[in-house]
């Protein structure tokens, strides 16, 4: 099961923005953030793809899903203009985010690339 994250959980697990102007990750493990809204077909397309690899990936990296019709406020604070659009977290470095629907193997390549992170 992927966590869905509010403003509050956000600044537990990932990110206090308020507190830091600067990219300071806080999680435990890399983490990817999907950013969708229910109505997005492309959205729902990702959705059991992300629940998949959740399971392949389970203790290695964190899935979250924030949904832009209700976090508008943690959907500003990224830019989000289109969905899908998913945030990539390594453990060092700046966070890359992607616009728009990915199949499995792009997932798993920037997991391996971006977050260092293998099956």
């Amino acid at each position: 099961m992927l966590e869905h994250l509010t403003m509050e959980t956000f600044k537990e697990k990932v990110f206090n923005y308020e507190e830091n102007k600067d990219w300071k990750f806080v999680g435990d493990k890399p983490c990817v953030i999907d950013f969708y809204a229910d109505w997005c077909a492309p959205c729902k397309m990702v959705a059991p793809i992300l629940e998949e690899l959740g399971t392949e990936y389970t203790g290695k990296l964190n899935i979250y899903k924030v949904d832009t019709e209700d976090q508008q406020e943690l959907a500003s604070i990224f830019g989000i203009r289109s969905i899908p659009s998913i945030l990539f977290i390594p453990m060092e470095g700046q966070p890359q985010m992607s616009a728009g629907a990915m199949p499995k193997e792009s997932f798993v390549k920037a997991f391996d690339e971006i977050l260092g992170v293998k099956k």
